[in-house]
C-alpha cells in the first residue's frame, strides 16, 4: 500500500476518532476537510426561505399603532340647560354640513305662554279703550256743570289717565314677553356652524369617565391629523419629532408621511375599553393606561375624516432600492466586521478581502452550502447590504444559527424541521465556540483552521491527541496533517 493511501486511511481514522471524541466541536473542521461527510445527519434539517420573500415579508417591519384621522380643529356644541331637548337630529360618526340642524328644543310650553300673553294683551287693550271712553264721557259732562263742580271731574279724569298709563306699561311688558317667547320658538334648534363629523354626544353633560363634557363635539373638516394611542409599557419608544409612516388598512401600498407633534401624557385614557390588564411581579393585576399621541401630516390628500389607519415609525421602509438587498443578520462576515468595524469603511474592505462574507444557501440538491457574496452599499438604518454578486432573489437561504454545516437537508416547510435533532441540541453552553461562525462573528472552526501550526483542542480546553499518540496539526489551507512514522516530512491528508 502506498504512503499516500496510508496517509489518507490514517486521516480518516483520526477524523472518526475526533468526531466521536470531541462531539460537535470539530464537526465543521472535519466536514470541511472530508467532503464525503458533507451529506449531513439524516435527522438535521433547516428551514430555508426565498430571498425575495424574506425581503418583501420583513421589509420595514416595526411596531404598528392604531390611528384615526381627525380634524386639526374641533368645536363644542352647547345646549340651554333650562330648556327641554325635543330631538337629537344626528348620531356619533355622522358627517354634517354647515347650517345642518343638530338638536331641537321642545316649544310646546313656549307656544302656550305666547297664547296666554296674547290674551292678556287683548285684555289690557280693552281696559285702555274703556278708560278712554270714560274720560271722553267725563269731559262732556264737565262742560254742563257749574264752574265750582268741574274740579271733581278733572280729578276723576286724571286718575283714569294714570290707570291708562299703567295699562300701557303692562301692555309694553307683555309684548316684550311675547317677543322673548317667540324668539325662543324661532330659535328652537341648534345648527352646525361648519362642516365636520360628530365625534361625541354627551346627553347628560358628562363623558364616559364621569367628567364634565360638552353636549356635543364636532371635528371640523379641513386640515387633518392622525390620533394614535400607545400603552404605558411602550410610551418610552416614542418621542416628539419622530418621523412616521401612516398606512391605509385597506390598501397597504397607500401611505402618508408625517411626524409626531404631541404625546399627551397628561390625559391618559382610563376607560376599560382603552386599556388592558397587566400583572406585576407580586401578582397584582391592574389596568394599564393608554396615552394619545398626534401626527402632523405632510399631506392629507386622499384621507377621509374618521378613517382608521396604521402608524409606523419611519425607518426607510418606503424607500425603493435598486438591485438586490439583504438583511445583515443573514450574512456571516469576518470577525472584525461583527466587532466594531463600521460597515462600508476601508477597514471592512481589508477584512473582507482576506475572508469574504457568505450566506447559507440551499444548493440544487437542497443541501446547505456556503455561498460567498460580494457586498456593495450598506443601509445602516435598515441594516441591509447590497448584494453585488453571489446571490439572487430566487435563491433559498437560512438564518446563520451557530452550528450549521454544509450538507444539511434544506426544507421549505418549517413543519418538516425536527428541532429535537442533534443540530438543535448541541451539548455546549457557549454557542460561539462550536461549529461555524455564529451571527456575532465570534471565531469558529473555520477561522481556527487558518492558524497555522496550532493543535486542535477539546471542549474542556485540553489538546486533542489520537489514541496512537500522534498529533493532528493544521496547515495553512486548513487540512489535517500527520507526522510520518520515519520522521520524514508530514504529508497532507487530501
Amino acid at each position: 500500500m502506498s504512503k499516500k493511501k496510508i496517509g489518507i486511511l490514517i486521516g480518516v481514522v483520526v477524523a472518526a476518532v475526533a468526531l466521536g471524541g470531541a462531539g460537535f466541536y470539530f464537526r465543521d473542521a472535519i466536514t470541511g476537510a472530508l467532503p464525503f461527510f458533507q451529506d449531513g445527519s439524516a435527522e438535521d434539517k433547516v428551514y430555508v426561505e426565498k430571498v425575495s420573500k424574506i425581503m418583501n415579508q420583513y421589509s420595514g417591519i416595526s411596531n404598528r399603532y392604531n390611528g384615526t384621522v381627525e380634524s386639526q380643529d374641533s368645536y363644542e356644541v352647547h345646549v340651554d340647560s333650562s330648556r327641554t331637548i325635543e330631538e337629537i337630529k344626528v348620531e356619533v360618526g355622522e358627517v354634517v354640513e354647515e347650517g345642518q340642524t343638530l338638536v331641537t328644543y321642545d316649544t310646546s310650553d313656549l307656544k302656550m305662554q305666547i297664547a296666554q300673553a296674547n290674551l292678556e294683551v287683548e285684555s289690557i287693550n280693552n281696559d285702555i279703550d274703556n278708560y278712554n271712553k270714560q274720560i271722553e264721557t267725563l269731559m262732556k259732562e264737565s262742560e254742563t256743570v257749574a264752574e265750582e263742580d268741574r274740579f271733581t271731574y278733572t280729578t276723576q279724569i286724571q286718575n283714569i289717565q294714570n290707570q291708562i298709563a299703567q295699562k300701557k306699561f303692562d301692555l309694553e311688558s307683555k309684548q316684550l314677553e311675547i317677543s322673548k317667547f317667540q324668539k325662543q320658538v324661532d330659535n328652537s334648534s341648534v345648527t352646525s356652524k361648519s362642516g365636520g363629523i360628530v365625534k361625541e354626544i354627551n346627553e347628560k353633560g358628562m363623558d364616559s369617565n364621569g367628567n364634565t363634557a360638552p353636549f356635543m363635539t364636532i371635528l371640523q373638516t379641513g386640515q387633518y391629523r392622525v390620533k394614535g394611542s400607545i400603552d404605558e409599557q411602550n410610551i418610552w419608544t416614542l418621542s416628539e419629532g419622530q418621523e412616521v409612516v401612516v398606512r391605509s388598512r385597506v390598501d397597504s401600498e397607500k401611505t402618508w408621511t408625517g411626524a409626531i407633534a404631541e404625546i399627551d401624557t397628561e390625559n391618559p385614557s382610563q376607560g376599560n375599553n382603552n386599556g388592558y390588564y397587566v400583572s406585576s411581579a407580586d401578582g397584582d393585576t391592574q389596568m394599564a393606561s393608554k396615552y394619545p399621541f398626534y401626527i402632523e401630516l405632510d399631506s392629507a390628500d386622499g384621507l377621509i375624516l374618521g378613517q382608521h389607519v396604521y402608524i409606523e415609525l419611519d425607518q426607510g421602509q418606503e424607500e425603493t432600492k435598486e438591485g438586490l438587498w439583504l438583511y445583515g443578520s443573514y450574512i456571516v462576515q469576518a470577525d472584525g466586521v461583527w466587532n466594531g468595524i463600521e460597515p462600508g469603511t476601508e477597514a471592512e474592505s481589508d477584512v473582507q478581502a482576506e475572508e469574504g462574507p457568505y450566506v447559507w444557501v440551499a444548493n440544487e440538491k437542497n443541501r446547505l452550502e456556503k455561498r460567498y457574496v460580494e457586498l456593495g452599499q450598506y443601509d445602516a438604518d435598515m441594516d441591509e447590504y447590497e448584494i453585488l454578486s453571489g446571490l439572487s432573489a430566487d435563491d433559498y437561504i437560512t438564518w446563520p444559527m451557530a452550528g450549521l454545516y454544509e450538507g444539511v437537508t434544506c426544507v421549505t416547510d418549517e413543519m418538516e424541521v425536527d428541532y429535537s435533532s442533534p443540530l438543535y441540541n448541541q451539548p455546549v453552553e457557549d454557542e460561539s465556540v462550536y461549529g461555524t461562525e455564529s451571527m456575532d462573528g465570534m471565531m469558529g472552526i473555520d477561522e481556527y483552521n487558518a492558524m497555522d501550526g496550532e493543535a486542535l483542542y477539546m471542549e474542556d480546553g485540553t489538546e486533542f491527541i489520537p489514541e496512537d499518540g500522534t498529533e493532528m496539526m493544521l496547515t495553512e489551507d486548513g487540512a489535517e496533517t500527520m507526522p510520518a512514522a520515519d520522521d520524514t516530512e508530514a504529508e497532507v491528508v487530501e
